[in-house]
């Protein structure tokens, strides 16, 4: 099948192309006939070997952990999914290809389209997950950095749905966007501090960072210096500080996709695709989406 594969830790330019032998379904997984896959930034930090602790990596490797497509094989244990069905889930290493294994995974709903399911899973898993975290609820104030970007546009949309206020940071030419999804938006950076109090001056109940650009430092002084209802999956330096990455898995991901897919459809919840391009650019894909600056998902299809 073709791949897009790297030999080597380093930047866009390691992607290649290539043949490479089809994946199987084991236990519990679903094999996909990839029709759309989501780019994310672990992508990229897994590509120039930044999380090689982490996440080790054989090479060749193949990028990509989300994708939709049409069910072709199914692994033992597996119930309610059969062969032609079509699903969007997270996928075990490999999205970037024709075929795919995921192990979690939900049906695609027929009026929600490839590029959109294979965009929803890691934003809404996650952004679901840190929301529980953070305990958000009706009447809270919540500060997300970096709410542009994919995962960002859920987290704002689930965190308005709740009742909150929901302040979100972005570069200038993303505010007008963000306030189409329902957030207040303000800019990053120096002075953000003071920003932030003149927009909410009642106090920020919970900070949600997604940017990972330094900002944890200005979030624990608007929480009145506690960590207690702050957390990021960006920034690594967070643990010296007293805020660990947020990375578990949520046990009832299935249950969590199927909600979003369905909010998705019933005109909830805006997957906003900022672009859609052939597996062959998948280094045009990557170097794009490493910007920060792309309003939604960056998809790629085979």
């Amino acid at each position: 099948m073709k791949a897009i594969t790297f030999e080597e830790f380093g930047g866009p330019e390691v992607l290649r192309l290539t043949q490479v032998d089809e994946p199987h379904a084991g236990p519990g997984q679903v094999r996909l006939q990839v029709r759309a896959a989501g780019i994310n930034p672990m992508d990229h930090k897994i590509r120039n070997g930044w999380l090689a602790e982490a996440f080790p990596t054989t090479f060749p490797a193949i990028p990509g952990n989300e994708a939709s497509g049409v069910v072709d094989e199914v692994g033992e244990g597996v119930t309610g999914v059969a062969v032609g069905d079509e699903v969007f889930g997270l996928i075990a290493g490999g999205a970037y290809a024709e075929h795919a294994i995921a192990f979690v995974f939900a049906r695609k709903p027929s009026g929600l389209g490839w590029a959109e399911a294979a965009a929803l899973p890691v934003a809404a898993l996650t952004a679901a997950r840190d929301l529980d975290l953070l305990g958000v609820t009706a009447d809270d104030t919540l500060l997300i950095h970096g709410a542009a970007g994919g995962v960002g546009t859920v987290a704002v949309q689930m965190g308005v749905a709740r009742g909150a206020t929901v302040i979100g940071t972005a570069s200038a030419a993303n505010h007008e966007y963000l306030r189409s999804l329902g957030a207040v938006p303000l800019a990053y950076g120096d002075g953000l501090v003071s920003r932030v109090r003149e927009t909410a001056p009642q106090g920020v109940d919970a900070v949600y960072d997604i940017a990972g650009q330094g900002a944890l430092p200005d979030s624990i002084e608007l929480r009145g210096g506690t960590t207690d209802r702050i957390v990021t999956i960006a920034d690594p330096t967070g643990a010296a500080l007293g805020i660990p990455l947020s990375t578990a898995m949520a046990t009832d991901g299935d249950r969590i996709l199927a909600e979003a897919a369905q909010m998705a459809v019933d005109g909830k919840l805006r997957i906003v695709i900022a672009a859609d391009l052939p597996l062959a650019d998948a280094a045009k894909a990557m170097a794009q989406n490493e910007t920060g600056h792309a309003q939604g998902k960056i998809v790629l299809h085979p």
